[in-house]
């Protein structure tokens, strides 16, 4: 175990999903709690997809500049829709001026067929994670933001969430199938963890050898 005194240079942002709240992070924030790592999971009030992304990542904003003001470098981690939201941030509010490492994790960054039935006068926030949505195409046609952001993609084949699967991947970083069965895996079980735990570690400057196991 590592010493809970150690000053964590890179805060960890987490961002969850639609019908989540920060609560989906207890198995992670557990794992990492020995390294000290500050980590902020802010509540974005989606209500239910009827709030658009932009304005979730508006939100997003204002809560990581109240907490870390204008300049604190960052990592950030979004989980199922959270990812596409970070997207935003980065992407559209300059948020990748200030991140060094970004976490997809399950998350539709080319769409998913279940947002499909959504309609966009109604649920504006499921709509724009359709295939093809206005907002995915300004997204992904001009990711030249994340150039000089260290970017990694998890997702699950059998993922019901993503449909297809391998839209949860984003169009630059790495790309790794995690071994698990369900879109809430993900972020709960031990083989989905692990990776991400040493992969958040190692970005902190700790060493693989120190991860912490349950």
């Amino acid at each position: 175990m590592m010493g809970r005194n150690l000053v964590s240079p890179f805060p960890l942002v987490l961002v969850h999903g639609l019908w989540d709240s920060p609560n989906i992070f207890k198995p992670l924030k557990k794992r990492l709690a020995p390294s000290g790592m500050e980590i902020f999971s802010p509540h974005l009030p989606h209500r239910l997809g009827v709030t658009p992304l932009e304005v979730l990542a508006e939100d997003l904003q204002d809560q990581i500049s109240a907490r870390f003001g204008p300049k604190q470098a960052l990592n950030v981690l979004g989980f199922s829709m959270g990812g596409v939201v970070l997207r935003c941030w980065l992407q559209l509010l300059g948020g990748d001026q200030r991140t060094k490492l970004f976490v997809s994790l399950g998350s539709p960054q080319k769409g998913t067929l279940t947002a499909l039935p959504a309609p966009r006068w109604l649920l504006p926030g499921i709509a724009d994670m359709q295939p093809g949505s206005p907002l995915l195409q300004m997204l992904n046609s001009a990711p030249s933001a994340l150039q000089n952001v260290e970017c990694h993609s998890f997702y699950c084949l059998l993922d019901a969430m993503v449909v297809p699967s391998w839209l949860g991947v984003l169009p630059v970083g790495s790309v790794q199938q995690l071994p698990v069965w369900n879109h809430r895996q993900l972020i709960t079980a031990k083989a989905a963890l692990d990776p991400l735990v040493e992969l958040l570690l190692l970005n902190n400057g700790f060493n693989g050898g120190n991860v912490g196991h349950d």
